[in-house]
């Protein structure tokens, strides 16, 4: 496994050297990698540098890993490191961790100093690698996800937290045998990051988001759309907004915020639940601040995450419930083209243990064609 270089696409692996010290140290004490390394001093200094490049570099080799700086091959600039920690020879795994320094951000470096030490581990005759990332890294997500790595679990309180608590982790692996080339994503981005109509705008729920979620949801008729009808508490939406990312990049569902374009003012969220993708099947749901609604927003918005969905997914059909006094619900379901299905007795869960009736409704691609012309909004 120790060889003294691994060339990849624009990076180049080589062992450490001395003076990469300051690199090292600039590279673990930034806030970004601090948050997402939490075993790291706080703060890390020089010491803590000479400490990693005396001891923990040959360690890693020694227990049959390996820690490589990440450098440009044309000015030998350190980008980052790289290795492979927690072997297990007698199943032939490893682990596979990165840090990449903040100059060198945003250029695909993490991508390809992954493929090539995965590639140099597979020919070496690894079989199995693991990406361990926080649920709020998304950018380690899309890395691994690029590196053809497929997401197969969540680990929970896998790490410690400098607060005391402790962290979940994403599992992602990949096989020697995988097929090359990155990972099918159910629910790519969207084009240009957002969709409007210049109406309304859509773009992806974000961590930035709590305050409008924090408003949002303490409003009793929103709450009653839930399922269950209960108010969430502050971390679960301080985790919903934080992990939206997450979930769109698994492929499980999509958060979005209608913003009204005229005023650049959150209005109002869509999400998309792609329960059912053997099928095509999506579900969607949404709720709008009292401000902003018996404009059309909803109608527009829904009718751009649908177009979107038909053209750029595998989604065929997308249905959605209203409770079956909820009448402006319909009515903006109809608009956008959706046609009543079904009256479903006691299917979702009420409160104090009762269950509630669920009107469904179902909109596929032709019914959106000929809804082209558009509804009297």
């Amino acid at each position: 496994m120790i060889v003294p270089t691994i060339e990849g696409d624009g990076v180049r692996l080589r062992i450490y050297r001395p003076d990469d010290l300051p690199a090292v140290v600039a590279g673990y004490a930034d806030p970004l990698t601090q948050r997402f390394m939490p075993s790291l001093p706080a703060p890390f200094e020089r010491q803590h540098g000479e400490f990693f490049l005396r001891e923990a570099v040959p360690e890693a080799f020694a227990l049959g890993g390996c820690a490589y700086a990440i450098t440009d091959p044309a000015t030998d600039r350190v980008l980052g490191g790289v290795g492979l920690e927690r072997v297990v020879a007698a199943r032939r795994q490893a682990e596979l961790g990165y840090w990449v320094a903040p100059h060198a951000r945003g250029h695909g470096v993490a991508t390809a100093a992954v493929r090539a030490l995965t590639s140099h581990a597979f020919a070496a005759g690894v079989a199995r690698l693991e990406l361990l990332t926080h649920w709020e890294n998304a950018a380690s997500q899309r890395v691994a996800l690029a590196t053809g790595f497929r997401r197969e679990g969540v680990r929970r309180g896998a790490v410690p937290h400098r607060d005391g608590g402790r962290d979940d982790l994403l599992a992602y692996g990949r096989l020697a045998d995988d097929p090359p080339g990155p990972g099918l994503r159910l629910l790519p981005d969207l084009p240009g990051g957002e969709l409007t109509d210049g109406v309304v705008t859509l773009r992806p729920l974000t961590a930035d988001d709590i305050a409008f979620y924090t408003e949002l949801y303490a409003l009793p008729d929103v709450v009653a759309t839930r399922v269950p009808p209960v108010p969430p508490d502050p971390e679960e939406i301080r985790r919903s907004c934080a992990r939206a990312e997450a979930h769109w990049l698994h492929g499980d569902r999509a958060d979005l915020v209608v913003v009204e374009a005229a005023s650049g003012s959150p209005a109002g969220n869509l999400g998309l639940f792609y329960q059912e993708p053997a099928t095509g099947q999506a579900m969607i749901g949404y709720s709008m601040l009292p401000a902003f609604r018996g404009r059309g927003h909803l109608t527009r918005a829904v009718q751009l995450l649908a177009l979107w969905a038909f053209a750029e997914t595998g989604i065929a059909r997308l249905i959605a419930g209203t409770l079956p006094d909820n009448i402006g619900s319909q009515r903006v379901l109809e608009k956008a083209g959706f046609q009543r299905e079904a009256f479903l007795r006691s299917r979702l869960p009420g409160v104090d243990g009762r269950r509630s009736d669920d009107v469904q409704f179902a909109l596929l691609a032709q019914d959106l064609v000929r809804n082209a012309a558009g509804p009297d909004r």
